[in-house]
């Protein structure tokens, strides 16, 4: 992560939060500091100021944007408001808000769906682990952020899984610029996994209550409780992100337990958002979304018995090794190819066969495995080092538009 150190006055910002509220044409401010009352809050595009007040005791305040100046945030039009905060002993902060709503409800046909500023928008993504094969988990430039983002948007892409992984925060201000929705994984935790894991369970198609702590390895009460700490860390440094659709705490039953509890915490501190609480396997029934992960078997779309919106969290993972740009000798993927003529035809099939039609039958979202190689994971868009993209981008914008419905 950035770290930085700055001199500040004796009362300095702690803290801050905006809260997009478009049904309102409001947005609203909450601020941390020793004395938060009567700061200047200002509201500006393009160098004028479209709104102006002041905190009330508490650090609070809510600014109304005149209907007239009022632009919704989306991957089409990224549109951004530029937000200025000065404390009564000077200490000021510039940031910027997005005016958008994230929800879930039906569409014409009464399918329940993800909704973007109260319209149905289906979610067309792709898996990201951020990994850098000259950094690890450390891009090599700021630019290099950028491409990512970038080149998955000019592929058709709307939305990035970050996948157990938190990024610097110039990823989420790139994705907010660019236009490009996120979903954003909790760290993965707990202890080593024995052959009565959560792996045997899921493969005999079982289902567990995650109150049976052992199976998940999450026996140790101290490391149950450190996880609830990070993942309220993790939604204050991430709050302000306009892009951020979606919380997932849980990931495949990976140090999952009690995912009720994590939910309850979610909504607590950030009701804003959608919660996929337990990606791929373990479904409690408890959030937003029916979540599958789907490699080994055509996928086939079913109705959610609880009525929730059922999204493709993961599925493809189509490997094939590119000579000059492979990490080492491993070949890691779930269906292998030899050619990029060959890996195409059957990214196309996989889509035309299960996705769309899937789509067209009520799934609300799909994630694709992966942005990237990463090491021995060789099936990715581009290579690990980014230097060769494998699949065509006039037959993923074509699925593109398919998915969308154009």
């Amino acid at each position: 992560q950035t770290v930085w150190m700055e001199c500040v006055p004796e009362n300095y910002l702690r803290s801050l939060r905006i809260t997009p509220k478009p049904e309102e044409n409001a947005v609203h401010i909450r601020l941390e500091a020793d004395d938060p009352a009567m700061a200047a809050v200002t509201i500006c595009r393009d160098g004028g100021i479209i709104a102006e007040g002041q905190t009330d005791e508490n650090g609070e305040s809510t600014l109304t944007i005149p209907a007239e100046k009022l632009r919704l945030w989306s991957p089409e039009e990224p549109f951004l408001y530029d937000a200025a905060i000065t404390l009564a002993g000077g200490d000021k902060v510039e940031s910027y808000f997005g005016m958008r709503a994230f929800g879930i409800g039906k569409d014409e046909k009464g399918l329940p769906q993800l909704l973007l500023n109260g319209k149905p928008y289906f979610q067309n993504g792709l898996l990201d682990q951020g990994y850098w094969s000259d950094g690890y988990y450390t891009a090599p430039s700021d630019e290099a952020l950028i491409h990512d983002i970038a080149e998955m948007k000019r592929l058709g892409f709307n939305m990035l899984r970050k996948h157990i992984k938190v990024e610097p925060l110039r990823w989420y201000y790139h994705c907010d610029r660019l236009g490009m929705l996120v979903w954003q994984d909790m760290m993965n935790g707990g202890e080593s996994y024995s052959p009565l894991s959560i792996y045997v369970f899921s493969n005999l198609g079982l289902r567990i209550k995650d109150d049976r702590y052992r199976y998940f390895s999450r026996s140790d009460e101290a490391g149950r409780t450190h996880y609830y700490e990070e993942l309220g860390q993790m939604i204050d440094l991430l709050y302000n992100t306009v892009s951020l659709a979606l919380w997932v705490p849980f990931n495949e039953g990976w140090g999952q337990f009690d995912a009720k509890n994590a939910v309850r915490l979610l909504r607590r501190l950030d009701p804003t958002r959608l919660i996929d609480h337990a990606s791929g396997w373990h479904d409690q029934g408890v959030s937003d979304v029916k979540s599958l992960h789907v490699y080994f078997k055509p996928y086939r779309f079913k109705p959610d018995k609880k009525g929730r919106a059922v999204v493709l969290s993961e599925f493809g993972g189509y490997n094939l090794p590119v000579a000059g740009h492979t990490w080492n000798a491993k070949n890691f993927g779930y269906k292998g190819y030899q050619t990029p003529e060959a890996l195409g035809e059957a990214v196309k099939t996989l889509y035309e066969t299960q996705i769309i039609p899937a789509r067209r039958a009520g799934l609300a979202a799909d994630v694709y495995t992966q942005l990237s190689d990463v090491e021995d994971e060789v099936n990715g868009f581009v290579t690990y080092d980014r230097r060769v993209e494998k699949l065509p981008e006039a037959l993923m914008r074509a699925i593109a538009r398919e998915l969308k419905g154009d």
